[in-house]
């Protein structure tokens, strides 16, 4: 029988071994966030949107000092009117933060449709594939939840981003507490 513990790490897995109770702790906090966020979709939604005018108001303050700065360049006139849109999109955002969210899940839901289509399509065309199952599959959960969101609309504009994010923090935890073990048990052998 072949020695298994005689097993080679890379470099990085060495330096994450070293830390990885700051793995197992961040993967604890994100999935406490994450359950408690299961809870409060509505506002980690108008929180997100909060985020989001706030990131389209930074960019167009920066499209802005870059017009200014390069006043000689033919193309500035242009980016002052993207900054201007920047700005009127934050503004919009910020004045009315569940409209935003609102109108960005009817985007995301007719997204996942079109997504849910294609890749249906795409299996179809691969079904002498191996695999091809999966990516039918994957096809048919796009198309399912971009319907699902769409049926609820406009009121899932209130806390389908919400619950995005939420699930997002959930798995991100599970990951960080994973790795931690597994980082943990390699630190053993």
């Amino acid at each position: 029988m072949e020695n298994t513990n005689n097993i080679t790490l890379h470099p990085d897995t060495k330096i994450m071994q070293r830390h990885w109770g700051w793995f197992l702790g961040l993967g604890i906090l994100l999935l406490i966030f994450g359950v408690i966020g299961l809870g409060m979709e509505i506002l980690l939604t108008i929180v997100s949107m909060y985020f989001f005018a706030a990131l389209l108001m930074i960019s167009g303050l920066s499209h802005f000092a870059d017009a200014f700065k390069h006043t000689e360049w033919k193309g500035t006139i242009w980016q002052i009117i993207v900054a201007i849109l920047y700005l009127i999109g934050g503004g919009i955002v910020l004045y009315d933060p569940l409209l935003a969210s609102t109108i960005i899940t009817a985007l995301l839901a007719w997204t996942l449709i079109v997504i849910g289509v294609v890749r249906i399509s795409m299996s179809v065309s691969l079904r002498n594939t191996k695999g091809w199952g999966w990516i039918l599959f994957a096809g048919i959960c796009s198309l399912i939840l971009g319907i699902l969101i769409l049926l609820q609309w406009p009121m899932s504009g209130l806390w389908v981003i919400g619950l995005f994010i939420a699930i997002d923090m959930i798995i991100s935890g599970w990951t960080y507490i994973f790795i931690a073990i597994s980082l943990r048990r390699t630190k053993s052998l």
